[in-house]
């Protein structure tokens, strides 16, 4: 694997950070503002909304830029975003500085991605794409942790600053290892690339991709609360857990990648039902410390082997104009997932069975996720039959 695709793996390790350190500093954040858990988890739904919204427009409005250009401009605001963060005075502060972090995040993996496919064979594409997201996986197994203790140890605030320095670093590194486009960007037809958005199957790839993180992130949220407050674990338990679930993420990540580039259907559909699985069982491992410690390293595992399948998938679907438009698309959608897993979530403590039952609330929505894949692979079973058919 080239060089280049590490050097993406550092900026996506930077964005991973960002993403996913506060679900640990959940409490330490809700109490310096004087918010709820279910309020301070929020700040989740509006990161993942900036992505969303984001993602659509970032990626539009540098269609035609160098796609170098491209990834150090988001990186910079990135950076920018974090030092806001750490900076914020109040809570609605804090949500527009991670509105505005997340604006970078889903043109930078969804351009990444395209990058990430141009470097390697064409039977190397879901492991270069899976390489890439292993950033991810990476700041889950030490950034997250890492931030998690910090941001208890010192306060939340130097959670973010220490990933305003991880964001620069990666800046550097992107600058130094990612080559320039060998060619000038093909010229975008903005109509053409929403017609690409508007097929069938594109669609039905974007709303499993949502699905499937809608019960990844009902759960992982409020992964804090469950751990303490179900679980009988300590505070400081929390930073060594989320390490366990760092390193499912990295297996998950490079194992989907693997089967994807061999058995892409496959790979999907299993992937999205062991995640429902996993959930589901989760509700009851949640009440013993062994038990919801391996639970957590398997969510990990279940939640990322779904994305190099559900990535190229779509990426398959939008094959030719509006690919870039699409892939980031697709990150949108892993967002969207967050943002209405954390309010799913939210939902059940407030105004639902409660805590404990978040599990088994979130599985429901994987499988769903997994009939919705079941429809769209049949359809496209039922066109190529169409088309033999007819000729």
């Amino acid at each position: 694997m080239p060089l280049a695709l590490y050097a993406l793996t550092a900026g996506a390790f930077g964005i991973g950070v960002t993403e996913f350190v506060i679900m640990g500093l959940l409490i330490e954040v809700g109490t310096d503002f004087g918010v709820s858990i279910s309020a301070a988890g929020l700040l989740i739904s509006g990161y993942a909304l900036g992505v969303v919204v984001g993602a659509p427009i970032m990626t539009i409005a540098t269609g035609k830029w160098p796609r170098k250009t491209v990834l150090l401009v988001l990186m910079a605001v990135f950076t920018l975003g974090n030092a806001a963060c750490a900076l914020a005075p109040d809570y609605w502060s804090l949500m527009a500085a991670r509105v505005l972090t997340a604006f970078a995040h889903g043109t930078f993996f969804g351009v990444g991605s395209v990058v990430a496919t141009t470097l390697v064979a064409p039977n190397k594409k879901a492991s270069a794409i899976a390489i890439m997201f292993t950033g991810l996986t990476v700041a889950n197994i030490l950034g997250v942790p890492f931030g998690t203790w910090l941001g208890q140890a010192y306060g939340w605030r130097s959670a973010f600053s220490a990933v305003t320095l991880v964001g620069l670093m990666a800046l550097v590194i992107i600058a130094f290892f990612v080559p320039k486009d060998k060619a000038a960007p093909a010229a975008s037809n903005l109509r053409n690339d929403l017609a690409v958005l508007a097929r069938p199957q594109v669609l039905m790839g974007l709303l499993t991709t949502v699905l499937g993180w809608v019960g990844v992130f009902a759960v992982f949220t409020y992964i804090a609360p469950i751990l303490i407050r179900i679980s009988g674990f300590s505070e400081s338990a929390v930073s060594p857990i989320l390490l366990v679930f760092g390193g499912g993420l990295l297996v998950g990540n490079l194992l989907g990648g693997r089967l994807a580039d061999r058995w892409l259907i496959p790979a999907l559909l299993g992937s999205i039902l062991t995640l429902a699985a996993v959930l589901l069982l989760m509700t009851f491992a949640a009440h013993n410390q062994i038990a919801v410690v391996m639970f957590v390293a398997l969510l990990g595992a279940a939640a990322f082997a779904t994305v190099p399948p559900l990535q190229m998938w779509v990426l398959e679907k939008a094959d030719g104009a509006g690919q870039s438009l699409a892939s980031s698309f697709n990150i949108a959608a892993f967002n969207l997932g967050n943002a209405i897993g954390a309010w799913l979530g939210g939902v059940v403590i407030d105004h639902g069975p409660g805590l404990g039952a978040v599990p088994w609330v979130a599985a429901l929505v994987p499988f769903a996720a997994a009939g919705v894949a079941a429809l769209a692979i049949h359809g496209d079973r039922r066109r190529r039959l169409t088309v033999v058919a007819a000729e």
